[in-house]
C-alpha cells in the first residue's frame, strides 16, 4: 500500500510538475560568468524518478538580476556525451521542472545555472540520476491446448494499477520476430483466443503491458500452442485380475509418428485423481502391490517427440491383485469322547491347506494362544482339553501363494465338568507338526457356540 501510495504521489508530481516549463533562447557561445549571481539548489527531497520522466525542485531565486535558468543534461548511457545545454527556463520564479525526455533504466546527469541579462552563475553541483525499469509483465501466462485452428492464453490480471492494456505477442517456430497480433484493453481482462491458426502448427505467445502513460513492459514468459494432430490414442489396455499381489498392464504398441514413450497414470477409482507412475518405452508395466485384492485403474498415453501427448482420459482400465482365499464357514463345534471336535466348509478350489488358532482361557486375565498349522483336510479335533474351562476357535484358509483368508467367526466353547482333563496327554489329531504356542494379556469372548 505505501509503494502504491508513493507511486500515485510521484504520477500526480508529475503532471502538476509538466506545466512549469518555459521556453527560452540557449546560452550565449561566449560564456561570461558572473560569480555573484545565484547557484540553483535543489530541496532535499529536490528529485522525482518515474520510468520516463524526471521531476526537479529547487529553492526560490530571490536575485532580482535573474532572468532564468539554463538546465544541462548528459545520457550516461552515450559514450563520449557531455554535459550540454538541454532547456531553458525563462521564469526566476520558476522552482520545478519536468524532463519527460527519460527513457527507462537510463541514468542521466543533471546541471543547473541561473542566468542574467548578460551573464551566468556558476554551475550547479552535478546530479546523477537513473530512471525506473520498466513493469514487469504479468507474473503468470498460460495456454489451453488441443483446441482445433484456436489459441486460447490466459493470464492473472498485473497488480499495477498504472495498467492500461495487454500486448499479445505471437511468432512461429520458423519466425524469428515477434509479432503485435492484438492489444487487450483493460487491466482485470484476461483472456485471448486467436482464430484461423494452422492445422499441426506450433505458436509461442508473450504478453506486454502497456501503462497509461505509454511505457511498455519487458515481455513475459513464452508459452507454447500447439495445433498439431495429437498422438493416436494408445488402444487394447489390459489389466489382470489375478496374480498375487501384483498387476500386469499390457497394451497395443503406439504406431503414432514420431513417437517417444508412453506415460502410465494410476488411480484407485475410475474417476478418481490419476497420477503418473511410470515412464515407459515397452507395451507392458508390472504394479507390485503389497495388498490382497487391491483395485487400481490405469490409463496410459502415448507421447511424441515434441511433448505431445495422446488423449487418455476416456478410457480407464480396472486392475486387481489376486483377492483372499473365501473365508471357512463353521458348521460344527462340539465335545465329543473327551475332545473338541470343529468342522467347517469351504468351496474355493484355490484353498491348499488350512490353520486353526486356539486359545484357553486360564483365568480372569489371561490366555494361552495355539497355531496349528498345514491342516490338510476340513476337520480338526482337539483333544487337549480340560473341564471347566472355555476355548475359542477360528480357521483361516490358505491358497498355493500362502495368502490366507479373512478369519472364521470365532466360536466359543465350554467344557463341562465332567469332561476328563486330557491336557497334555496326546497330541492334536491332525496332520501337521506346526503348532505355536502364544501368551496373550486379554481375551473378549463372542457367543457360545453352544
Amino acid at each position: 500500500m505505501k509503494l502504491w501510495t508513493l507511486t500515485t504521489f510521484c504520477a500526480a508530481s508529475l503532471l502538476i510538475l509538466s506545466g512549469c516549463e518555459g521556453i527560452s533562447p540557449k546560452p550565449a557561445d561566449e560564456v561570461k560568468i558572473d560569480k555573484t549571481l545565484p547557484i540553483v539548489k535543489l530541496t532535499q527531497k529536490g528529485t522525482f524518478v518515474d520510468m520516463n520522466a524526471i521531476a526537479f525542485e529547487w529553492s526560490a531565486i530571490e536575485d532580482e538580476r535573474v532572468q532564468g535558468i539554463y538546465i544541462y543534461k548528459q545520457s550516461m548511457n552515450k559514450e563520449g556525451s557531455e554535459l550540454s545545454h538541454y532547456k531553458t527556463i525563462q521564469n526566476r520564479f520558476t522552482t520545478h521542472y519536468l524532463d519527460k525526455g527519460v527513457n527507462p533504466d537510463t541514468g542521466y546527469t543533471y546541471s543547473f545555472k541561473t542566468f542574467s541579462k548578460d551573464a551566468e552563475s556558476k554551475m550547479s553541483a552535478i546530479k546523477v540520476i537513473n530512471s525506473l525499469p520498466v513493469l514487469q509483465s504479468v507474473v503468470w501466462i498460460q495456454s489451453i491446448q488441443n483446441m482445433p485452428r484456436t489459441a486460447k492464453i490466459i493470464w492473472r490480471p498485473h497488480s499495477n494499477q498504472k495498467v492500461k492494456s495487454y500486448i499479445i505477442e505471437r511468432r512461429t517456430l520458423e519466425e524469428e520476430l515477434w509479432s503485435k497480433v492484438e492489444t487487450v484493453d483493460g487491466r482485470l481482462n484476461a483472456e485471448f483466443i486467436d482464430v484461423e491458426l494452422k492445422d499441426e502448427y506450433v505458436y509461442k505467445y508473450r504478453i506486454r503491458v502497456l501503462t497509461y502513460d505509454g511505457i511498455k513492459s519487458s515481455p513475459s514468459e513464452i508459452v507454447q500452442v500447439v495445433t498439431k494432430s495429437l498422438p493416436i490414442t494408445v488402444k487394447h489396455i489390459v489389466a489382470t485380475t489375478d496374480l498375487p499381489r501384483k498387476i500386469e498392464i499390457n497394451w497395443e504398441k503406439s504406431n503414432t509418428e514420431d513417437f517417444a514413450f508412453y506415460h502410465l497414470y494410476r488411480a484407485e477409482s475410475s474417476d478418481g485423481n490419476y497420477e503418473l507412475i511410470a515412464k515407459l518405452y515397452n507395451p507392458t508395466f508390472t504394479d507390485i502391490v503389497e495388498e490382497d485384492g487391491k483395485e487400481y485403474y490405469y490409463r496410459v498415453s502415448a507421447i511424441e517427440k515434441n511433448g505431445l501427448e495422446s488423449i487418455h482420459n476416456q478410457i480407464s482400465i480396472q486392475g486387481l491383485t489376486l483377492i483372499k482365499p473365501k473365508t471357512p464357514a463353521l458348521v460344527e463345534a462340539k465335545v465329543v469322547n473327551n475332545k473338541i471336535e470343529i468342522k467347517w466348509t469351504n468351496k474355493d478350489t484355490r484353498v491348499k491347506k488350512y490353520t486353526v488358532i486356539k486359545k484357553a482361557k486360564t483365568g480372569w486375565f489371561n490366555a494361552k494362544d495355539e497355531e496349528f498349522v498345514d491342516i490338510k483336510g476340513k476337520k480338526f479335533i482337539d483333544p487337549e482339553i480340560g473341564p471347566n474351562l472355555t476355548y475359542y476357535y477360528q480357521v483361516y484358509a490358505i491358497d498355493a501363494f500362502g495368502i490366507k483368508s479373512e478369519p472364521s467367526i470365532e466360536v466359543e466353547i465350554k467344557t463341562p465338568n465332567t469332561v476328563a482333563n486330557n491336557v497334555k496327554k496326546e497330541e492334536p489329531q491332525l496332520p501337521t507338526d506346526k503348532v505355536i504356542n502364544k501368551e496373550v494379556e486379554v481375551i473378549i469372548p463372542t457367543q457360545d457356540f453352544n
